[in-house]
């Protein structure tokens, strides 16, 4: 606390300090409050996540479609393309058309260590406008 001792001088008094103990006292609470809630919002619980609904999404025109079957193979704009070569397209693409949109779709059987190859080979060559294409059940895509 901040005190004001006579020095025998005749003014007001006046005290020009700030007091920052209330300050220090409030963001100690608050820190007290913070440290005690946040273990109770990380628990590790088991429950069970709502679904993802699935929303349609349209194979738009100008973009690079990637598809990948359930036996990992890689088809661009529906021609067969092996890892390596997808890799040296891409980087041309990615060149003339940094901004190219990829829209990839997945077999409901592939591996995931199949789409995630791809999605990283995108990723690397500066292809940054990426989406997944869904269907809703009882449809079909193409």
């Amino acid at each position: 606390m901040a005190m004001l001792i006579d020095s025998g001088q005749d003014d007001d008094g006046l005290l020009t300090t700030i007091n920052t103990t209330p300050l220090v006292d409030v963001m100690l609470v608050l820190l007290i409050i913070f440290l005690i809630t946040i273990p109770a919002v990380t628990s590790s619980i088991n429950v069970q996540l709502p679904r993802e609904s699935q929303h349609p999404h349209e194979i738009k025109t100008g973009s690079l479609v990637l598809t990948i079957d359930s036996q990992a193979r890689v088809y661009m704009d529906g021609e067969m393309i092996d890892i390596q070569e997808l890799n040296q397209k891409m980087k041309w693409i990615a060149l003339e058309q940094p901004q190219r949109e990829v829209q990839i779709i997945g077999d409901a059987m592939t591996e995931f260590e199949s789409i995630g190859r791809v999605l990283s080979i995108a990723k690397s060559v500066g292809l940054n406008k990426i989406n997944f294409l869904t269907e809703p059940q009882g449809t079909t895509l193409r």
